[in-house]
């Protein structure tokens, strides 16, 4: 399923490198509608219409923790006309916890510009007898097995977050990975799983309407949107996980389309606009050149790896 972010404005004035795009942009999302990523792809997305006068039409390819749709944008025509989001799940964790992909970040995808950034929610279902991370961390100890943490799917970092807790705080939960965010924040308010590390927007959603109780974020800061919250790292010195997604295309786009598509996308993330709604929904906007996202995703590849490993993740 998709949904045309619409002609919102005239076409911009062409550049250098061309006037991409001539015609309406399939944009491939990799989780299902509602999510934070599908919710900041299509805002971003309705933004490139504004700037290009061109219509940008998302499509949820989502499955294997983004790794459907990331094999999708691989194996697409590198002609511009399809693009697609690059997410630290699909390129910079699933090459370490998959024993087998049908795809190579390295190889197979073209990193455009990144996007956003944003950290993970720590939420327990009010059932949870604990409303600090000391408190969980003793429950857990004391129940090793007992209780289970949701995630929208393999290798996402809602996954890892969950795993690098097990490991720092030397505890013990089941995970329970589900196919998007949405059908495990219902099984999360209704009691069937204990706890989610949620990006921070449909988690705070949910613990400021009641359903949930909010513990800690993942990133180095307290988050502005809820400074009330204290960091995992409060508690566990050096816990850092944040969440990202860029604009990437299939390997082989014409480095003319890649710097035309990376100029346009510096300018939708330069507006008032995109900002502030990026902030509401937890995010930060977060361009890049070419150069610095391909550096980039290798670096956070090599740094997960590790954790990865360490923590047993690995997945057949």
């Amino acid at each position: 399923m998709g949904l045309g972010a619409g002609l919102l404005a005239a076409p911009a004035i062409g550049s250098a490198q061309g006037n991409w795009p001539t015609g309406p942009i399939r944009f491939i999302g990799l989780f299902p509608p509602g999510g934070g990523t599908d919710i900041l792809s299509r805002i971003w997305c309705i933004k490139m219409s504004e700037v290009t006068g061109q219509q940008f039409v998302v499509e949820n390819g989502s499955g294997s923790g983004g790794n459907v749709g990331t094999e999708a944008i691989a194996r697409s025509t590198p002609d511009g006309n399809t693009i697609g989001l690059a997410s630290v799940a699909a390129l910079a964790i699933s090459p370490t916890l998959y024993s087998r992909l049908n795809y190579n970040p390295a190889r197979d995808i073209a990193l455009i510009s990144g996007l956003w950034q944003l950290p993970n929610l720590l939420v327990v279902n009010n059932d949870v007898p604990a409303r600090t991370v000391p408190e969980l961390i003793a429950l857990l100890k004391a129940n090793p097995g007992k209780y289970a943490f949701a995630s929208s799917g393999s290798g996402t970092t809602v996954h890892l977050s969950g795993e690098m807790f097990k490991f720092v705080a030397g505890v013990d939960m089941l995970h329970v990975p589900y196919r998007g965010a949405a059908p495990a924040h219902i099984d999360l308010a209704g009691g069937r799983v204990h706890m989610i590390f949620d990006n921070i927007p449909q988690a705070l959603a949910l613990a400021r309407d009641g359903k949930v109780r909010a513990l800690a974020v993942t990133g180095a800061q307290r988050s502005p949107q809820a400074p009330e919250i204290p960091t995992m790292a409060e508690f566990l010195p050096g816990f850092e996980i944040n969440s990202w997604g860029g604009v990437c295309a299939p390997a082989g786009i014409s480095p003319a389309l890649i710097r035309r598509i990376n100029e346009l996308t510096k300018q939708s993330l330069e507006s008032e606009d995109i900002k502030k709604r990026f902030y509401d929904n937890g995010a930060t906007t977060w361009y890049t050149t070419p150069e610095e996202f391909v550096k980039f995703r290798a670096d956070n590849e090599a740094a997960f790896a590790p954790l990865i490993r360490a923590s047993g993740a690995k997945v057949d």
